[in-house]
């Protein structure tokens, strides 16, 4: 399957806002978007002297700035808004929950991954369970109380106890999950709400950007 393995500090200075997608790293001196925040490339800090972007530009730099986020390719991000669509209520909405409850999301609003990419990779070696079931699919969507725990052979390895301690440590916020931290598991209580997403998009904007 097709990867991006570049440098993920482009990605936030392509879409000229901070992705976190390095983790704790990005709250420090070092991240790249603080120092650079300009577009990557020889023509990057010329470009902020353009012209006023179209409005089919505006729309795709949001499409583009969630897929980054959540580390979707195109062809799986239009069908999952395909099946936000089908779904009641604001497709917009509906696109964000479905992947706010992406595996590899949970493992990372859990607290057991620094970033949504360390999250996958751990999901990938299976490290977690969904109901006493492994799961090593990134994409899988956890559903209403299913849980998400560590296998027993993985709770011993230097990543898990690490994760573990840290996850213990942070003042988790994410209401739609009950979080045991002792046992290293989360338990999906409800659909999150959009005001529990914390990611500054225009969802209504990737909705226009499909229907054209």
């Amino acid at each position: 399957m097709a990867r991006y393995l570049e440098s993920s500090c482009r990605l936030c200075r392509r879409e000229g806002s901070k992705l976190f997608l390095k983790g704790d790293r990005c709250y420090t001196d070092k991240c790249a978007f603080t120092r650079r925040s300009y577009a990557p490339g020889q023509h990057g800090q010329s470009k902020k002297r353009r012209t006023k972007t179209s409005e089919y530009g505006i729309q795709l730099r949001e499409k583009q700035k969630v897929r980054r986020v959540y580390g979707i390719l195109e062809t799986q991000f239009r069908r999952i808004f395909e099946k936000a669509d089908r779904m009641k209520g604001i497709t917009g909405e509906n696109l964000l929950a479905l992947l706010e409850r992406r595996l590899d999301n949970v493992v990372f609003r859990m607290g057991m991954a620094d970033s949504r990419n360390q999250a996958r990779q751990m999901v990938r070696h299976g490290f977690f369970r969904v109901n006493g079931r492994r799961v090593n699919i990134p994409s899988f969507i956890v559903k209403i109380d299913e849980v998400v725990s560590v296998c027993e052979n993985k709770k011993d390895s230097a990543l898990t106890k690490t994760m573990g301690e840290a996850m213990s440590k942070r003042n988790n916020q994410v209401q739609w999950l009950e979080i045991d931290a002792p046992n290293m598991s989360a338990k999906v209580t409800r659909f999150p709400s959009r005001e529990e997403i914390s990611l500054p998009v225009q969802e209504q904007l990737i909705v226009e950007l499909y229907s054209r």
